[in-house]
């Protein structure tokens, strides 16, 4: 079963603060808030069947081999990354989303419209080579099995397992006990899922 940790242990947190100039608390502050807003937005996207063909098109697209041997933050494709996050948010472009996050406690502002790029093509991958339970790019599959089964059960996973007790929970994430309203809770002062009601509820 995919979980929070094992997306998290994927993450080269200590090549991302070298490239974006931040010691590896700071940048683990901030990769710790975003990737559950970007897997909530990947979730959203996959529960929607207007947008779960995109979702799908762009799982069968992630290099799932990028996460071999360790993900090499250079090898990252950062405008695919830039297009998967418009994508998400829609009419939210990084600055909007990074000023949500930041607003939350998640870090600064500039270090977060950063990750972005760099985190969401990560996610993919992980994703990806959960969907065919190997390294090999994803295999193309019916548009559907986003939303009702496939990626739709894996983003779940991730997510079931932060509200468990997974990486997400904690101080070290200012976001850490938010994720329950991404799994279906009403709570309205649930932090992450505002962020994710104002980026995708006008596309409503």
């Amino acid at each position: 079963m995919a979980t929070l940790d094992e997306l998290l242990n994927e993450i080269p947190t200590d090549q991302i603060a070298a490239k974006l100039g931040v010691d590896n608390e700071t940048a683990d502050k901030a990769i710790k808030s975003v990737v559950p807003l970007l897997v909530g937005g990947l979730q959203a996207n996959a529960d929607d069947p207007e947008k779960a063909a995109d979702l799908q098109a762009n799982v069968n697209s992630a290099p799932s081999t990028l996460l071999d041997g360790g993900v090499n933050v250079d090898d990252v494709d950062q405008n695919a990354g830039s297009a998967v996050v418009a994508s998400l948010f829609g009419d939210n472009n990084a600055d909007d989303v990074a000023a949500k996050l930041s607003g939350a406690g998640a870090g600064n502002s500039d270090l977060i419209k950063q990750l972005l790029p760099i985190l969401a093509p990560i996610v993919l991958a992980f994703v990806a080579k959960k969907l065919t339970g190997g390294g090999a790019q994803a295999a193309p599959a019916e548009a559907p099995a986003a939303s009702g089964g496939g990626i739709g059960d894996i983003l779940g996973n991730i997510l079931g397992s932060a509200v468990g007790g997974g990486a997400a929970q904690g101080g070290n994430n200012p976001l850490g006990s938010i994720l329950g309203s991404v799994l279906g809770s009403k709570g309205g002062s649930d932090a992450l899922g505002s962020i994710l009601g104002g980026l995708l509820g006008g596309k409503k």
